[in-house]
C-alpha cells in the first residue's frame, strides 16, 4: 500500500512556504473561514432557496418554515458523525475512508465512494444549466436564455472555467468563494429586509414552526425529503481536511457552524417570503404552481424593483456557479484518496508539482460533468429533470451509511463517557436512522410513474435513475475488484497504514 508521497517530485518543488501532506496537497493553507466559506457556497444557499421553497409550500402551506427547522435535523445529526469522524481519521476521502474502516471495502467504495461522486456529478449538471440560464438573462439574452444548446454550451464553458479554478489551487478558489457567498448572502438579506417592509406584509407567527401543524406524516414527510437538497453539500468542506490548518478541529467545527448558518439563512428568507405573498394559489402566492419553480425571480421585482432584482437574478448565478466550483474541489480529492489507497488507478493520485492539486482528478470531474450534461440534455429536458430529482435518494443513502458508520467505528468506546456516548453513538444513530428511512420513503414515492417526468414501464424514471445509478455502482464495483484487488482483500488495513502514515 503507499505509505509514501503519491508524487514526491511535487514536494520537492513546492517550497517551504506550507508543508505538503502525505498526499501532496499544500497543507495549512485552509483557515476556519475559509473552509467555513467552501461549506456554505457548496450549497449554494441563494440557488437551493430559491428553486426550493416553492415546492415546499405547495406540501406545507404555512408550515414550510416547520419543514426547514425539521429537515435540519439530521442534518446536524449526521454533521456531528462527520466531525467526530474527522477527528479520528482526517483524510480527504471522508466517507470513502470512514466507510471502509467501519464496514469494510465493499461498503466504503459502494456508498462512501461511487454513490457521492455520482450525486455530486448529476447535481453539477443541474448547477451548470442552472448558472447558465441566469447568466445570460442578467447579461439581457432571454432568447439565448431559452434555447437549449445556448444554455448547454455555456454551461459547459462555466464547467471550464471553475476546473480551472479548482486546479489552480484551494486559496484561490477560497478567494474566489468570498466574493460568490458575499453577494449571495446580501442579497438574501437585502430581499428579506425589503420583504418584511413591504406594506401588507403579515408579521411572521412561531405557529409557523409547528412541527405538530402538517396535515398527515405523507405531507409532512415529503416536505421534510425536499428540504434534506437544499442542506447538502456542507460535507464538502471536509475533502479539504489535510489542507486545513487544525485538520482535526477546524473542519468539524466549519460543518456545524456552516450548517447554523445555513438554518438562519433559510429560515429568515421563507419567514420574510410568506409574509410578503402568503400561500395563496393565485397571483404571487407561494400556493400558485406557476410560482413553484423559482420564488426569488418570481417575487424580487414586485419586493425591490426591476433594477435590484437583477442583483438577485446575479446572485442566483453565482450561486450556482459557486457551488459548482467546490463540487469540483470536493470530488477530486475524494478520488485523490481513493487513488492512494489503491481503489481506483493511480492517475487519480497525481498531484500538480506546483499547485499541490489533485490535477488529472480536477479534469477528469470538469470534463465527466460536462459530458454528463451534453448526454442528458440530447436525450431529454426531462430526462434530465428527473436526474436532479434522483439526487435526493443518493444523498439520503451515503449520509445514513456514513452516521451509522460513525456509532459501528466508536461502538467500543461509547460507554467512555457521556460525550461519546451522545456524539459518537446517540445523535449519529438517529441521524442515520433519519436518513436511512428517508431513503426508504423516497424510494417508494419514486417507483409511482407519475413522481417526475418520465417512467419506463410503470416504473418511475426518477427511482430507475436513483436505485439504477446504485445498481450501476454494484455492478461497476465487481468490474474494478478483479483489477484493485490488494485493496479490496485488505481494505481496513490498507486504510490503516496511510491514516497511520499520516498522523
Amino acid at each position: 500500500m503507499i505509505t509514501e508521497p503519491p508524487d514526491a517530485e511535487a514536494r520537492a518543488e513546492a517550497g517551504p512556504d506550507a508543508p505538503p501532506t502525505s498526499k501532496g496537497l499544500r497543507g495549512g493553507s485552509v483557515g476556519l473561514l475559509a473552509a467555513v466559506a467552501l461549506g456554505l457556497s457548496s450549497v449554494a444557499p441563494a440557488y437551493s432557496i430559491a428553486v426550493t421553497l416553492g415546492f415546499v409550500t405547495l406540501v406545507a402551506g404555512h408550515l414550510a418554515p416547520a419543514a426547514l427547522l425539521l429537515g435540519f435535523v439530521p442534518i446536524l445529526l449526521t454533521a456531528f458523525a462527520f466531525r467526530e469522524l474527522n477527528r479520528e481519521m482526517p483524510d480527504c476521502g471522508t466517507t470513502f475512508v470512514w466507510t471502509t474502516r467501519a464496514f469494510g471495502p465493499l461498503a466504503g467504495w459502494l456508498s462512501g465512494g461511487w454513490v457521492v461522486q455520482i450525486a455530486t456529478l448529476l447535481a453539477m449538471t443541474a448547477l451548470a444549466r442552472v448558472g447558465a440560464g441566469y447568466l445570460l438573462a442578467f447579461a439581457g439574452l432571454e432568447a439565448m436564455a431559452g434555447n437549449s444548446v445556448a444554455v448547454t454550451g455555456t454551461a459547459v464553458l462555466l464547467l471550464a472555467a471553475v476546473t480551472a479554478v479548482a486546479r489552480r489551487g484551494l486559496q484561490l478558489a477560497a478567494s474566489v468563494q468570498y466574493v460568490l457567498l458575499g453577494l449571495q448572502l446580501l442579497s438574501l438579506l437585502g430581499f428579506g429586509v425589503a420583504a418584511f417592509a413591504r406594506e401588507g406584509a403579515a408579521t411572521p407567527s412561531l405557529a409557523w414552526l409547528d412541527p405538530l401543524g402538517f396535515d398527515g406524516f405523507g405531507p409532512f414527510s415529503e416536505a421534510v425529503l425536499l428540504c434534506l437538497y437544499i442542506y447538502w453539500g456542507w460535507d464538502a468542506l471536509i475533502t479539504v481536511n489535510e489542507e486545513t490548518r487544525d485538520s482535526g478541529r477546524i473542519p468539524g467545527q466549519a460543518a456545524v457552524i456552516s450548517t447554523l448558518v445555513l438554518l438562519a439563512t433559510y429560515l429568515f428568507t421563507a419567514f420574510a417570503t410568506i409574509g410578503f405573498a402568503g400561500t395563496g394559489d393565485s397571483g404571487l402566492g407561494l400556493g400558485n404552481p406557476a410560482n413553484a419553480a423559482d420564488v426569488l425571480a418570481t417575487l424580487a421585482p414586485s419586493v425591490l424593483g426591476t433594477a435590484l432584482a437583477k442583483v438577485v437574478q446575479l446572485a442566483v448565478c453565482v450561486s450556482a456557479v459557486s457551488a459548482l466550483l467546490t463540487c469540483v474541489v470536493g470530488s477530486s480529492r475524494a478520488t485523490l484518496s481513493m487513488g492512494v489507497h489503491g481503489a481506483l488507478p493511480a492517475a487519480f493520485a497525481r498531484i500538480h508539482p506546483r499547485h499541490r492539486t489533485p490535477s488529472f482528478a480536477t479534469v477528469f470531474f470538469g470534463a465527466a460533468a460536462a459530458v454528463l450534461l451534453v448526454l442528458l440534455s440530447l436525450v431529454s429536458g426531462d430526462f434530465l429533470g428527473d436526474a436532479i430529482l434522483s439526487v435526493g435518494l443518493l444523498i439520503a443513502c451515503y449520509y445514513g451509511v456514513t452516521a451509522l458508520a460513525c456509532v459501528w467505528y466508536f461502538r467500543r468506546r461509547l460507554l467512555g463517557s457521556p460525550r461519546d456516548l451522545l456524539l459518537r453513538g446517540v445523535l449519529p444513530l438517529l441521524g442515520g436512522l433519519m436518513m436511512l428511512a428517508a431513503f426508504g420513503r423516497s424510494a417508494h414515492d419514486m417507483l409511482s410513474p407519475a413522481y417526475g417526468s418520465t417512467s419506463f414501464h410503470g416504473v418511475g424514471g426518477v427511482f430507475l435513475l436513483g436505485v439504477g445509478s446504485i445498481a450501476a455502482g454494484a455492478v461497476a464495483m465487481l468490474i474494478v475488484r478483479a483489477r484493485f484487488r490488494r485493496f479490496f482483500r485488505e481494505g481496513r488495513t490498507a486504510v490503516v497504514r496511510l491514516t497511520v502514515t499520516e498522523d
